[in-house]
Parts: structure tokens; sequence; C-alpha cells
């Protein structure tokens, strides 16, 4: 669990005679993270590359002559692959947020911050920056001379080259982002030739520019202080949860060695003090002292102590994921994991796939189109030829699919009732209105005089030689005076 460290309020100097004012401002101490490699940091560039891929890749897929995923909310339509989502289908977003709210859940339960460690935007961008950075400055010990030196014709290129290229990288960003929203393959080609519009050309500029302030900027800081992930994980996890755990039973007490030494002798245990584990920490925090809010679960140092473990000659694990009883009890990997699958994680990984597949198949069995009955609110009924009763309705039609769609009208009702409307045809992914009027005969309207009575309408599509047509039923009343 997070340990409680006291931060040292030092007091700003003040002048003679004046009372004493303490600050409660921490100046942010620059991190340097050090460069690691191993089994983790392969994964975390696995997780970067698809990541991307996704990102920058997924736009410029096309599917039946457009852009296979867009959010195109000028037409308020949202294209995903063979899926046309309207605006009366934001019930999906909201089903989504629950499943995505469940997941967090889960994961965290299972393994707290590992989509931070992983997979997360901040992290993913983040590593791609500090790439960057290592390219034109140098890892750790030379970015940190390059911070001491005087500004000369070094320094100064050095540092212009990283920020021409996060400046780059950012705004090739920001244009994606948009052509998530406006065909890119248009886009794109109209921004180089200088036709971007106003909107597009603002966003652009805006999320190059939360790039470039999260990833280059920001960092840690974001993580730390302003993502609330860390600050509700101690309420969503417990001591059976996977975490970064450091093996203080078999680190402790540290101190340095020689690689010859024999560690038992000397009366210290597995941890050499290296501080590797600090200098390659993205949050610039001491694994050492216990799980902490600021760890985001990434593994660098466990790729770190493994790599120290390997050149000494000590078995690995001195930090690894577990759990706190794991490592308290000094639990085997089948133990550990035999505890992970805790009835809390059952029933959030029950609920988790349940309404994953209630999700899912909602949108296999949704209907290509859909109708809402507006009633006319200016005459409820009149009445018309030989004593019949009229009243009139507006139908208002979604094409859910990308074909155009041919209707055919009809309603349920008191017998006698006759619908007047004509055959209904809508465009691929459009919208149609239709004014449909149901008439009842002077002899059944007699006997239903001063009622409200209940009634249906059924759009169905015209016949297809060989398959059965889908049809909607929606509800409505019909009313009938005295």
């Amino acid at each position: 669990m997070p340990d409680a460290r006291v931060i040292p309020i030092r007091p700003v100097a003040a002048a003679a005679g004046a009372p004493e004012v303490v600050s409660l401002y921490q100046k942010r101490q620059p991190i340097y993270a050090r460069a690691v490699s191993g089994r983790y940091a392969t994964w975390r560039w696995v997780f970067v590359w698809l990541t991307q891929l996704f990102f920058y890749g997924l736009p410029w897929l096309e599917i039946g002559g457009r852009q296979a995923v867009l959010f195109d909310i000028d037409a308020q339509r949202f294209y995903l692959f063979d899926l046309v989502l309207v605006p009366q289908d934001l019930i999906y977003l909201a089903a989504l947020l629950v499943l995505s709210a469940l997941a967090l859940f889960f994961f965290t339960a299972v393994a707290g911050r590992l989509w931070c460690g992983y997979a997360c935007p901040q992290t993913v961008y983040t590593s791609i920056f500090m790439w960057i950075e290592r390219r034109f400055e140098g890892d750790r010990l030379a970015r940190m001379r390059l911070d001491r030196a005087p500004w000369g014709a070094a320094k100064v290129a050095r540092r212009s080259g990283k920020i021409a290229a996060w400046t780059v990288f950012s705004l090739v960003t920001g244009l994606t982002f948009v052509g998530w929203f406006t065909p890119i393959r248009e886009f794109v080609p109209a921004t180089l030739q200088g036709e971007i519009g106003g909107w597009s050309a603002f966003w652009a500029l805006f999320y190059g520019a939360f790039t470039y302030g999260n990833a280059g900027l920001l960092r840690e800081q974001m993580c730390k202080y302003i993502c609330p992930y860390a600050r509700f994980q101690s309420a969503m996890i417990d001591r059976d949860s996977l975490v970064i755990a450091y093996d203080a039973g078999r680190g402790e007490p540290r101190g340095a060695r020689s690689k010859k030494a024999d560690a038992s002798a000397l009366g210290l245990g597995s941890c050499v003090d290296c501080t590797l584990c600090v200098q390659v920490c993205p949050t610039g925090i001491d694994i050492r002292h216990g799980l902490q809010n600021e760890c985001i679960g990434c593994a660098a140092c466990i790729d770190a102590c493994d790599g120290v473990m390997d050149k000494m000659g000590y078995a690995r694990g001195l930090i690894r994921y577990s759990t706190e009883n794991a490592v308290a009890g000094g639990w085997s990997r089948r133990e550990t994991l035999r505890r992970v699958l805790r009835p809390r994680v059952l029933i959030y990984g029950a609920l988790l796939s349940a309404l994953t597949l209630a999700f899912a198949a909602s949108l296999a069995l949704r209907s290509p189109f859909q109708f809402d009955v507006l009633k006319d609110r200016s005459t409820l009924a009149r009445l018309v030829d030989e004593g019949a009763i009229e009243n009139v309705y507006r139908l208002q039609v979604t094409n859910r699919s990308e074909h155009p769609q041919r209707l055919v009208v009809s309603a349920e009702g008191p017998a006698g009732l006759v619908v007047d409307a004509q055959p209904i045809t809508v465009d691929a992914a459009g919208a149609a209105q239709v004014v449909v009027r149901l008439r009842l005969p002077a002899e059944a309207a007699a006997a239903l005089a001063g009622q409200s009575v209940p009634v249906a309408f059924v759009l169905s599509e015209a016949a297809h030689d060989g398959e059965a047509p889908l049809s909607r039923r929606e509800k409505s009343t019909f009313l009938v005076p005295r």
C-alpha cells in the first residue's frame, strides 16, 4: 500500500522583522529516466506499435468506397466498418461507458494500473517523446550534463532538433485525430495545399498542442497529480491484487558489494543499492519504499533489477509482479494466482462477460432501420367523408444501413382501420418523413366514441426474393371524439 512520506517544507527567506512565510508548493524536480531493456520493455514497445498502428492507420482503411471508421459529426453518422450509428443509437454509447467502467474495476482488481503502464495514451506518447529525446540529447547522464551545460551552439542545436521533432510528431498526431472525424483522404491533401477549414485547423492544433504538452512537458505530473486514476485505484485494489512489489525480506539490508563477495557473510540482502530501479522509473519513485500511488505498473524497475540480479548471479524476482500477501507469505506463483481469482474478481468478470455478450448481441440483432411516430397536435381527430374519423401522424424514418430502403406502412388496431400511406423510400444512411392517415369507418367509430384507442404502426421492408422482410413496430393511439 502507499507509504506515507513526509515532504519537508522549507521556509522562504523573509525580510528582517517580517513574519516567516512557509511555501506549500514543492518545485518539480526534473526526472531523467534511464533507458532500459528487458522482457517488459519489449512488451511496452509492442503496445506502443499496436496502439499507434491503430490510431494512425485505421483512418486510412477503406471499406465499400468510404472510410472504414469515420465519426461524421456534421452528418450525424458514425461509421464503424459495416455498422452505421445515428443519434438515436446513443444507448450504445451509454452501454459502452458502462462496459468500460466494469472493465476498469475488473482489471484494476486483478492487476492494478496495468493499463497505465502499457496502453494508456499518456504512457505511450511519453515513451515516444522520450525516445525522440534520447536520439537528440542522449541517455540519462548525457541529458543531465546537457541541462547543466551553458548555452552554446551544440546545446541549441540539440534542443532545437528535439523540439522540432516533437512539434512535427504532434502536428501529425493532431491531423490524424481530425481525420477520424473528417474523411482523411480528402482532408490531408487539402491541408497540404493550404485549404484546411477553420474548425479543422483549430482541432488539429489543439490536439497537437495537447499531445506536446502532456508527453513533452507534463509527463509524470499528469499521472501523479492530474489523472484521477491514481487516487481511486487504492479503493479498488487489495492485498491480493497483482502489483509491482519489492521483496524486502530478501533484499534487506541492502548494500553495495563486489560480485564475488558473499552477501550472507556480509549480512546483506540481495539488493545492491544500485538505485537503477529509481533511475529507470518514469515517475521517479523508489519502489523499495512500497507500493505508491505514483507507480504506473510499467515494470521498468523489474527489467532493471533483473539485469542487475543476472550480473550478480542472484535469482531474479527481487522486484516482480506479485501481491502484497504473496510477498509477505512467500507464496509460490500458483498460490498467488489462485488468490488473484477471488470472489470480487469473479463477480466483476462474470458481469463484464455477460454485458459484453449482451452488447454484442444487441448490435448483431440491430434493425437496419427505425422510426418514430409523432401525432399531429394541430388536429387530433377530424370528421371526414360519410362520418369516418381520421387521425394524422408523421413518421420519422431513419435508414441505419448503407443501402436505400423501400418500406411499406401498415397499422394494427380496431376492426375496420384503414391506412392511407404510400411506400417510403429512404436513401442510404439517410432519413425521411412521411405523413400517414388512419381512418376509422363511422360504424366502428360510433362504438368507440370518446375513447383513445391503442394502435400500432408496422414498417416493413419491401419483399425480397427468398428473404423474409424485416419489420419494426411502434405504438401510438387513435383518438375518437364524442
